[in-house]
């Protein structure tokens, strides 16, 4: 019987080492969305706790220089003192409808900021809550004493898809209390106030309901890795049934 070359089986060493390769690369990005849900689990926690805590005082302008804003986010604190007299700036925002049974303004609008002398002689921003846009023309700015109940925030950051701010017109598209303060003609302050929500959420200026805007943080961590780890195992299924596929490729020959 002579002998001609048969069609080689899928040559599978390749195949198994990018097999290798992608399932360890698929393996460490879940992983690594693993220890990205604690850290953020540990967040919201520390967030959780700041916020659901007993009101303290705004801390003394004289310590605002050695104060770190991000550890000091959603700290409830009161502050006494004055509304600043003069205009207020508007931050561009859309406000997702909530849940069924959630008594909320929400759509396009504006939250509202203004100056707030402290009665340490600092001054802070305050942003008093949220207008929706076709009632921004009814907000005039607060005056006199006030003694407001809220939340410390930390700079909000830009990203690549933010707009540019209009400091002209008093319109920003972050909450950047050191840009908004110098369109108001204020000295910056390294964190602004937000105004817990009195009332029933309807009235414009709304402020913020502190719970509602924890749930609104994402936690998509546990999701993405089983996406990974579920990637991986595609990967797998797919290699053993190639291999497998070869091994049963019956070998064709002349005698």
């Amino acid at each position: 019987m002579s002998a001609i070359d048969t069609p080689a089986r899928p040559r599978l060493l390749l195949p198994a080492i990018l097999t290798i390769a992608g399932t360890l690369v698929l393996c460490v990005l879940g992983i690594w969305q693993l220890e990205r849900m604690g850290e953020k689990h540990a967040f919201i926690e520390r967030l959780t706790t700041q916020a659901m805590g007993q009101p303290v005082p705004v801390p003394a302008s004289s310590s605002w220089a050695a104060l770190d804003p991000a550890k000091l986010d959603l700290t409830h604190v009161t502050a006494n003192g004055s509304f600043v007299d003069g205009p207020v700036a508007g931050v561009r925002t859309t406000i997702a409808a909530g849940p069924p049974g959630t008594r909320q303004l929400s759509g396009f609008g504006r939250w509202i900021f203004q100056g707030f002398k402290l009665e340490d002689g600092g001054t802070i921003l305050v942003n008093r809550g949220f207008v929706p846009e076709s009632r921004f023309s009814e907000i005039k700015p607060a005056t006199g004493p006030a003694k407001i109940n809220g939340f410390l925030r930390a700079p909000e950051a830009r990203n690549s898809f933010t707009p540019a701010d209009l400091p002209a017109n008093r319109e920003f598209y972050t909450r950047d209390p050191g840009g908004i303060a110098a369109s108001l003609a204020l000295p910056p302050a390294p964190f602004y106030l937000e105004a817990e929500r009195q009332g029933d959420g309807l009235t414009p200026p709304a402020g913020v309901d502190v719970k509602e805007l924890i749930e609104r943080i994402p936690d998509n961590h546990l999701q993405y890795a089983l996406t990974w780890f579920g990637l991986a195992l595609t990967l797998i299924g797919v290699f053993t049934a190639f291999a497998w596929q070869g091994r049963r490729k019956p070998a064709t020959g002349a005698p």
